[in-house]
């Protein structure tokens, strides 16, 4: 009788364990044949701009560097050195912000480029009463306050506070303005200075109002050579007249001549008017900077100089 048991519950021992294989079989095959779960990856975020403060105004108002790509050489461009006065070259580097952010693959990979779009923030807001960004609409049609916001809040041309044949009074047009109480005396400038001593860009284009022509720069030493291919580069691709020296009257103190004078190439860009930004010229004339520098030396052919 208990031989007879236990035959039975041996024999349902092996039912069960025939039973648990095939349940355990099936279970295995049919996860094979299940996809696997993968968690989502997170989309890799390219920080396309990074900001950098470097210096305040007279009134305290911060002077903004936006920094784009990551290549070797470091091209700058600057506007609004003269404030309210030529608003037209500040809302001209908001756009080619705005261009780069869009279109980042513009930048060849061998470029860094930085924009300091308002180098005078209180000559601009003396005009247009707006903090950062304004538009054409902001800017009121009163020629004598557009005048008046060329300076800083002290009175200073900052266009004539750098270090190269410094004055403490300089000349604008017929009229005496201020150099500054010495060399650098200005936060502008020295904003300026400081971003020029760290970053150490390798040229820099500087858009001003309103001549209609693209300079050279020099200092005690004349024009660099690579100045006058960026300057012929620019101005063929935009139709700008090439100048290589700027004479209507003696300045001093000027910010492109410093650069000059620490052998950094720089062109001064003079829109044709104070009211209009001249997008596709600018643009045209940046993106034949950018193929400048995107070629091999060895393969690039300066152009002629043009003589003025």
């Amino acid at each position: 009788m208990k031989s007879r048991r236990a035959k039975q519950i041996l024999i349902i021992v092996c039912i069960i364990a025939v039973f648990g294989a095939g349940v355990f079989a099936f279970v295995g095959l049919s996860i094979k044949n299940v996809p696997a779960i993968v968690a989502p990856v997170e989309p890799k975020i390219v920080k396309l701009v990074e900001r950098k403060v470097i210096g305040t105004s007279v009134e305290g108002r911060e002077i903004v560097a936006y920094m784009y790509g990551n290549g070797a050489t470091h091209v700058s461009f600057i506007g609004g050195i003269h404030g309210g006065y030529e608003w037209n070259s500040v809302i001209l580097a908001y756009q080619f912000m705005d261009y780069l952010e869009a279109n980042p693959d513009i930048i060849p990979k061998n470029l860094t480029v930085s924009v300091i779009p308002s180098a005078n923030p209180d000559g601009v807001y003396r005009v247009v009463k707006k903090e950062g960004r304004f538009t054409a609409e902001d800017v009121p049609n009163d020629q004598k306050l557009a005048e008046s916001g060329r300076f800083n809040a002290r009175g200073v041309d900052l266009n004539r506070n750098f270090d190269c044949k410094w004055k403490p009074k300089s000349t604008w047009k017929s009229r005496v303005v201020s150099g500054g109480s010495k060399v650098f005396s200005e936060p502008e400038a020295v904003a300026i200075r400081d971003f020029v001593q760290e970053y150490a860009p390798d040229s820099v284009v500087f858009w001003h109002s309103k001549a209609n022509a693209v300079y050279a720069s020099k200092c005690e030493d004349g024009i660099l050579p690579k100045t006058l291919d960026l300057m012929n580069v620019y101005a063929k691709a935009s139709g700008y007249t090439a100048i290589k020296s700027f004479d209507a009257y003696e300045t001093s103190g000027d910010s492109e001549g410093w650069l000059a004078s620490i052998n950094i190439p720089a062109i001064t860009v003079e829109l044709q008017t104070h009211e209009d930004v001249e997008w596709e010229r600018n643009l045209a004339g940046i993106k034949a900077l950018f193929h400048y520098y995107d070629r091999s030396p060895t393969l690039f052919k300066p152009l002629n100089i043009i003589d003025s």
